[in-house]
């Protein structure tokens, strides 16, 4: 069954939301670590690690982030 152009729209719309959502995280983590309450840093493996002043620590993936402690 083929795919309506509204379908399709639909989609590049998501795509483009998801892309500005992730820009605005990055920036919102780049705020915090330019006011030092946060350091981020590529671990041995690639992966980057953002670790809060308070103490928590996050893994930020390609599309997700999750807290390690």
């Amino acid at each position: 069954m083929a795919r309506s152009s509204a379908a399709g729209a639909n989609i590049e719309i998501a795509n483009g939301a998801a892309i500005d959502a992730k820009s605005q995280v990055l920036a919102a983590i780049g705020r915090l670590v330019a006011d030092g309450k946060a350091e981020w840093r590529r671990t041995a493996t690639g992966e980057i690690e953002l670790r809060l002043s308070s103490g928590e620590l996050f893994v930020l993936g390609e599309v997700a982030v999750t807290r390690v402690a």
